[in-house]
Parts: structure tokens; sequence; C-alpha cells
């Protein structure tokens, strides 16, 4: 379904396992910066009353999510603790279409957190059926199904705005440079990402 062309290799899940805590703190970074990217998507684009409108219920639920992983980091006593750069992220952005037409520059910003969606979709799947103690498996399945949804609009926003041809043809690019980053980044069980 995600169309991911490299799976996360096996031992992530078993490193997070060992790390929850890094985990969590990572996720909720994680589920911040999701409402963020979606509030900067609406500023930019307030002249797409559709793209506003489809965002901004996600702004509250990924901003509720950050509240329900803070909330199980509180009830363990587990600091917030720094941000830490998403090195998978910042990749990504680095290949988005900085010029050109704005049709462009928003394709690729709406393709850009499809895969970030995908590929945390994908992560949520393996916590939800690696982790032993079956609260945590719950947990992570809750955010997998969510993520499974807002990976799933942002593809079909960008079907909305740009012609599916163009939208299917750079979101098989996007897949291969995904799969390249994927492939160059550390194992870490520390991340997300």
């Amino acid at each position: 379904m995600l169309g991911l062309q490299l799976p996360t290799d096996p031992r992530w899940a078993n490193l997070a396992a060992i790390s929850l805590e890094e985990i969590l703190t990572d996720h909720a970074y994680c589920e911040q910066k999701a409402a963020t990217q979606c509030i900067s998507l609406i500023q930019r684009y307030p002249h797409y009353p559709a793209l506003v409108d489809a965002l901004s219920p996600i702004v509250t639920e990924e901003w509720g999510h950050f509240r329900m992983v803070l909330a199980e980091m509180r009830k363990r006593n587990i600091p917030l603790g720094r941000q830490r750069p998403d090195l998978y992220v910042n990749a990504l952005m680095q290949l988005q279409q900085k010029g050109g037409d704005e049709a462009g520059r928003l394709l690729d910003q709406l393709l850009t957190c499809a895969l970030i969606e995908a590929r945390s979709c994908e992560r949520f799947r393996l916590l939800s059926e690696g982790l032993t103690d079956s609260y945590w498996q719950n947990f992570y399945r809750r955010f997998m199904e969510s993520e499974a949804g807002h990976y799933t609009l942002f593809i079909q926003l960008a079907k909305r705005f740009l012609p599916e041809d163009r939208v299917n043809q750079r979101w098989q690019q996007w897949l291969r440079w995904e799969a390249q980053i994927i492939s160059t980044l550390p194992v870490r069980g520390d991340r997300m990402h």
C-alpha cells in the first residue's frame, strides 16, 4: 500500500524496543513538526481553499498526537529533552523544488509529507508488531492507522491540484530518492526516521 521501495532494516525495531524512551522523545517532536508543517503549508498556500480545509484538522490531530506522546512520557517521568536533527527529513527537503512554478513546489512539498507519513506508518507498524507489551502494541497501532490516512490525504491533495500523470511520475521519482536516502542512513534505534 505504501509503495516504499526499501523497507526499514529489521534491526531498527529491535533497537527501538531497547531505546523506547529515546523513541518517545523523537516521536513527540515528529508529531510537533508534522503539525508545524501543515501550518506552514496553509500559510504558504492560502489561495488553495481545499488544501486549507483538508490540513486544518490534521494540524489539530498531529498536535493531539504530540500531547498523547507527551502524556506517556510524563507518566514515566521521561523529560521531553531537546529536539534533535532529523537527517531523513532534512535530506528529503534538500531535494524539493526550490524555484520554478508554484505548482511544482507545492507538489514536492505534498509528496515529501506523504513520504514522511508513509515511512512513519511503516515504523509504527514495526513497533506495533515487534514490541511485546500489548499496551505499546495498541499505542503504536493507533499511530500507524493515523499515518496511513495522512499519507493518503497528501497524495490525494497533490492529485487534486495537479494532473495525475505528473503526480504519479514525480511520486515514482520521490520513491527512488527516498530509498537512496534510507540506504545511506545509519540504523538507529533512538530515532523514528
